[in-house]
């Protein structure tokens, strides 16, 4: 599939707050510290393609390998590529450069969003049905995940990303519909000066 044919899709953005903050029914997941990528299978096959449109499909193979044998013919998920070290802590800098004196692992996919499937445009449709979706088709496979959920209590949520050692945590309202640009149906919190100095490389579009 040649770069010019790939699906064009405008992403949907958390906006950063400041503290973090309790909301009845919204749902807080962990903010991987990675690189956002869409996966998107299709009858070319599977392509990894960055946010700002960079067809990345060959730099990880074995990645695209496990997306394709995912059963939906066709698909668009939304998430971030990213490597995990032994206390299963995403590491964005490993990304470049995997540590020969450290356990860590290969380039997995946190997919977070699902917005097509099958020639279904789930766009409009609320994140928890996205979501539920997502879960079936993802379930249990070694190379690919859907994004960890924290706590429903969105202060404990924070207590317990902090604890884990993420970056922060992405709270999400599980109503929202799936909408291009920045919105505030998501909401980031990330810990202030986390890991400064560890990265030695910034791909443009990270999330």
């Amino acid at each position: 599939m040649a770069p010019s044919s790939l699906p064009t899709v405008d992403l949907m953005h958390p906006t950063q707050i400041a503290k973090p903050f309790h909301r009845a029914g919204w749902v807080y997941e962990e903010k991987v510290d990675g690189w956002r990528m869409l996966a998107i299978k299709g009858k070319h096959g599977v392509r990894l393609v960055s946010r700002n449109g960079r067809d990345h499909t060959r730099r990880f193979p074995a990645l695209v390998t496990a997306l394709s044998g995912l059963k939906p013919r066709a698909f668009i998920l939304d998430g971030e590529v990213a490597v995990y070290d032994r206390g299963f802590i995403s590491r964005f800098e490993w990304l470049r450069r995997r540590p020969t004196d450290e356990p860590a692992t290969l380039p997995v996919y946190m997919a977070f969003d699902l917005l097509e499937l099958d020639g279904r445009d789930l766009r409009g449709e609320p994140l928890k049905v996205r979501r539920r979706l997502l879960e079936r088709w993802v379930r249990s496979h070694g190379m690919i995940f859907a994004a960890r959920r924290l706590s429903r209590d969105g202060l404990k949520a924070w207590e317990e990303a902090v604890a884990r050692g993420f970056e922060g945590l992405v709270a999400k309202n599980p109503e929202s519909r799936y909408v291009p640009g920045r919105t505030l149906a998501w909401l980031k919190v990330k810990q202030p000066h986390y890991r400064e100095g560890e990265r030695g490389w910034e791909p443009k579009g990270r999330s």
